[in-house]
């Protein structure tokens, strides 16, 4: 078996609306989106012989999406009034909505979910919010 890792980093912020703890006020990460690659095969022929993907390949799609959500909030759908959604937008501050709570581990999925669509054969991603906390997606092998 072949694997291959890489990383990139992002700043975002969130809070988790109806939490009870304190990560229900905004607050903020360096995150860090950490994946895995894996195959049986490596390719036989071509420029690309004897490589399960080219790194600068795979390293170019994850930075690509960690950067699509750096410096903004991320926050779920239907979790902040109007009226505030309209003040943000007008101070035009970068906002990402998603239709989940923005926790490590719904967006350690949503961002498997995400290069698995765009044909990378990942395995796993995980989404740390310290370097000591993380939380890791693979889905289950059928």
């Amino acid at each position: 078996m072949y694997y291959l890792k890489t990383s990139a980093y992002f700043d975002s912020a969130h809070f988790l609306s109806g939490y009870s703890g304190k990560c229900s006020n905004i607050h903020g990460h360096r995150w860090k989106l950490e994946v895995m690659l894996k195959s049986r095969n490596i390719q036989a022929s071509g420029d690309k012989r004897g490589m399960l993907m080219d790194f600068s390949d795979v390293k170019a799609a994850v930075r690509r999406l960690a950067g699509s959500f750096d410096h903004a909030l991320i926050y779920e759908s239907g979790s902040l009034r109007p009226a505030t959604l309209a003040a943000l937008k007008e101070e035009e501050f970068r906002l990402i909505e998603v239709p989940f709570r923005p926790t490590a581990e719904n967006l350690a999925e949503h961002f498997f979910n995400t290069l698995s669509a765009a044909g990378i054969p990942i395995s796993s991603a995980a989404v740390y919010e310290t370097p000591e906390n993380c939380a890791v997606y693979e889905p289950e092998e059928e």
